[in-house]
């Protein structure tokens, strides 16, 4: 037994050799911070690690106490307002201003002195002229006597605050009159802890704490020799440390990265492009109609104060606004209505990355093709947050040009892309969408829910959008998909919300994007 203490003295940390020897005398953390002279953190970090060996227990009972308040830390120094008025006029009557004068009161004080002091009948007043004359009677006189053991308890509240289940029957009836009144004393719960020496614990405190512990071998020790007369500190190194972990992307951009590799490995090459656009660029050059409601505020984000912001057009706006109106060259009627230049120059934040698909078909040549980019970025759209839906998230977007390219390439791009990402049974379903024709919904089997789980939309593009735009009919497969149904799924994520909580423990522990 006694050789398990000495090993156990030797594991001490040098805190814990500092507090152990104090907590016989002092039974607090307060205590013990005074008497070590340590910085608070230091000793409640060595009373849980003597608390983790079994060497201290420590037990928290919830208590209410009274302490001092503003005017009370002032009235425990110079007497209570209505004590120093009594004893203004206790050997003989006086006016007013003699009172006031007497007792050093303010107006404030003068009028609740006069108030308290009626009420508990403990003055008679007589008006003399414009003055006062203000006399103690014989219930006055018990009131001053009293205000003498109000006082005294305000002086015992000076050095600490007062356990009031301590408070003597005097004391308490002192403590309930004072509360009534103005910051003069305040109640407050506390949850004081108690530290007791376990039947280890004393044992230990009986050791010699003078003895030098050396901490650690020094290069100094190694030359001289001196470590040969060292007392080392032992070492427990089986016990359980803290977990180390490593800087990291964020599990999402790990995702993205991964996704980016993918399209790089199948031959595209990257667009990117600025969050903030014109309507024109957004939506008229994809041939979105004006009263589409996708355009309205509640579910787009436009830029400016109390009015909204507005754009140049480019020189050539008008063959965008031709095919709207009576579809142009392209072979279509259009959508049969007046296009307007200021629903075009509105100013936005980008609801689709195709916007940048569209920049990219105005820069190309004949001579490029044929092509094949792709983005992934952020969209925004003016939606209601909850479990499954974002105001802000990635979007997956590409596109091939190629007179030669069909449906079939279409789908096998897609399935090509899906197969890498985990889910190799991809369908495809028939749907609308403005700028494409014919147009596709994709949806992914869940390998482990074996459910399906719509991904994002697809098709070709339609002539309305490249001729304007490229110059001339040539077949366009594009694409826009989500990421966040694939990432929270990977990750076990229900709330689309937690993948921004940023949670470090989250952050910590999530996994890695396998590549």
């Amino acid at each position: 037994m006694q050789q398990d203490i000495q090993i156990l003295f030797e594991k001490l940390h040098p805190l814990e050799r500092k507090v152990l020897p104090l907590i016989k005398e002092n039974n607090t953390p307060d205590k013990i911070v005074l008497a070590s002279k340590l910085q608070e953190v230091e000793v409640i970090r060595a009373l849980q690690w003597l608390e983790n060996k079994k060497i201290i227990t420590t037990k928290e009972e919830l208590k209410e106490v009274v302490l001092l308040d503003n005017n009370g830390r002032t009235y425990s120094k110079i007497g209570l307002p209505e004590q120093r008025f009594l004893e203004a006029i206790k050997s003989s009557s006086q006016m007013t201003d003699e009172i006031k004068k007497f007792a050093k009161l303010d107006e404030a004080e003068y009028s609740v002195c006069i108030g308290l002091l009626r009420r508990k009948n403990a003055v008679t007043i007589k008006k003399e002229a414009n003055n006062l004359q203000i006399t103690i009677t014989e219930e006055g006189k018990k009131v001053l006597e009293k205000q003498k053991y109000d006082y005294q308890f305000l002086r015992s509240l000076t050095a600490e605050e007062r356990d009031i289940a301590s408070l003597t029957l005097d004391e308490t009836e002192s403590m309930n009159e004072l509360k009534q009144r103005k910051d003069i004393i305040r109640i407050e719960l506390r949850k004081p802890k108690t530290i007791s020496l376990t039947e280890i614990g004393k044992e230990l405190s009986k050791m010699n704490f003078s003895v030098s512990i050396t901490e650690k071998l020094t290069q100094e020790m190694l030359k001289n020799n001196s470590w040969k007369d060292a007392k080392f500190r032992r070492f427990d190194v089986e016990i359980n440390v803290p977990k180390i972990t490593g800087g990291k992307r964020h599990f999402e951009n790990q995702a993205i990265e991964y996704v980016k590799q993918i399209w790089l490995d199948m031959g595209f090459k990257e667009m990117t492009g600025n969050y903030v656009h014109t309507a024109y660029q957004d939506l008229d050059m994809l041939f979105v109609p004006q009263d589409h409601p996708a355009r309205t505020m509640q579910d787009t984000f436009y830029l400016g104060n109390k009015k909204i912001m507005h754009g140049r057009l480019p020189k050539d706006f008008k063959k965008i606004k031709y095919v709207h109106e009576n579809g142009a060259d392209t072979g279509s009627k259009g959508w049969r209505y007046k296009w307007s230049e200021e629903e075009a120059s509105k100013i936005l934040l980008r609801t689709h990355t195709t916007v940048l698909s569209a920049l990219k078909l105005q820069q190309l040549k004949k001579q490029d093709l044929p092509a094949k980019f792709f983005t992934v970025g952020k969209v925004f759209r003016n939606e209601a947050l909850d479990w499954k839906h974002l105001f802000e998230f990635y979007q997956i977007d590409g596109i091939v040009i190629d007179p030669n390219a069909n449906f079939k390439h279409l789908k096998g791009y897609l399935r090509e892309f899906f197969g890498k990402m985990g889910y190799p049974d991809v369908r495809i379903r028939p749907a609308h969408f403005p700028y494409t024709e014919p147009s596709v919904e994709v949806d992914v089997l869940h390998p482990v829910k074996k459910e399906w789980i719509e991904l994002g939309g697809a098709g070709i593009f339609r002539p309305e959008v490249v001729i304007p735009l490229l110059g001339e009919d040539i077949p366009v497969l594009a694409w826009g998909l989500g990421t966040g149904r694939i990432v929270s799924s990977y990750y076990g994520i229900t709330d689309i919300r937690d993948m921004y909580k940023n949670d470090l423990k989250q952050l910590r522990e999530m996994k890695l994007w396998i590549k």
